[in-house]
């Protein structure tokens, strides 16, 4: 209690000659700078998520754009054929000057085409990494590298020009992919086969082809759509039904692979770690 009655920035009272007031500014002093430093990481976690957001391009890009199209245009070449001024028409003219309605058309037409830019790179990078050769082809032992694989980075490279941050490919992952409910059924079974006997896992085959013929279909329907409109179809899921809503301890029945393991060590091999 004592600490943190010494911690109080504020204090007032009220004594018989009046309100007294105290300030401690070293604590004042201290909160003014935690604030200034929240607002630095903020502003600065909305700057990376700004040139996250259009990468490959960037903000500046932007600027070029629309003032290259503005240019052109005011130069008496309409880059747009014709949409421009289709778009002047349904600029409000009582609020907007006529030389400022036809700038505005042009920055607006300007952000379309950079923004159609930024999305084919985009879905050209996302198909290009669906292509996973690369992790399995030899190496070392002077063992030389496909073309197919030589080409795919060289394309990833120059649609990825602009130096990368952490989260810069985000928008451009390709989404997971939702398998088959017969690759899941056997997935299932090899998963179960060292856990029960030749009797129980015969009856499990069974439920798995009535599962697989029956309400499976439905159920997969409504998986593939809901992966047309997310990254992770699993995610949410996961983390709401699956590990938030259970109740049971989750050291012993989700991390169960962190108990007793600080002083063990099963390998000194490197690549196994």
């Amino acid at each position: 209690m004592a600490e943190a009655h010494s911690a109080v920035a504020f204090s007032f009272a009220i004594t018989h000659d009046g309100l007294d007031v105290n300030f401690d500014w070293e604590v004042l002093t201290l909160v003014l700078q935690a604030a200034v430093r929240s607002s630095r990481k903020r502003l600065i976690r909305f700057k990376n998520g700004v040139h996250n957001g259009v990468y490959p391009a960037s903000p500046h890009s932007l600027v070029v754009v629309v003032s290259l199209v503005t240019a052109l245009y005011f130069a008496g070449w309409d880059v747009s054929r014709g949409i421009i001024p289709w778009i002047e028409q349904y600029i409000p003219c009582e609020y907007f000057a006529p030389k400022a309605a036809l700038a505005l058309s042009c920055g607006l037409f300007g952000t379309f085409i950079w923004w159609s830019f930024i999305l084919v790179v985009r879905y050209t990078l996302k198909f290009l990494f669906i292509y996973k050769g690369w992790m399995y082809e030899p190496r070392g032992g002077g063992k030389p590298v496909s073309n197919k694989t030589k080409l795919w980075v060289a394309f990833v490279k120059l649609l990825s020009y602009r130096k990368p941050m952490l989260y810069s490919f985000q928008g451009s992952l390709p989404g997971l992919p939702v398998p088959t409910v017969r690759d899941t059924m056997q997935r299932y079974l090899r998963s179960v086969r060292p856990l029960l006997d030749d009797e129980k896992y015969s009856r499990m085959e069974g439920l798995a082809e009535q599962f697989e013929n029956g309400i499976a279909k439905k159920l997969q329907r409504y998986l593939v759509l809901k992966s047309w409109f997310t990254s992770n179809y699993v995610s949410d899921w996961w983390e709401e039904y699956v590990y938030l809503r259970g109740r049971a301890p989750l050291m012993v029945n989700s991390n169960f692979y962190g108990i007793d393991t600080i002083l063990i060590n099963p390998t000194d091999r490197k690549s196994v770690v």
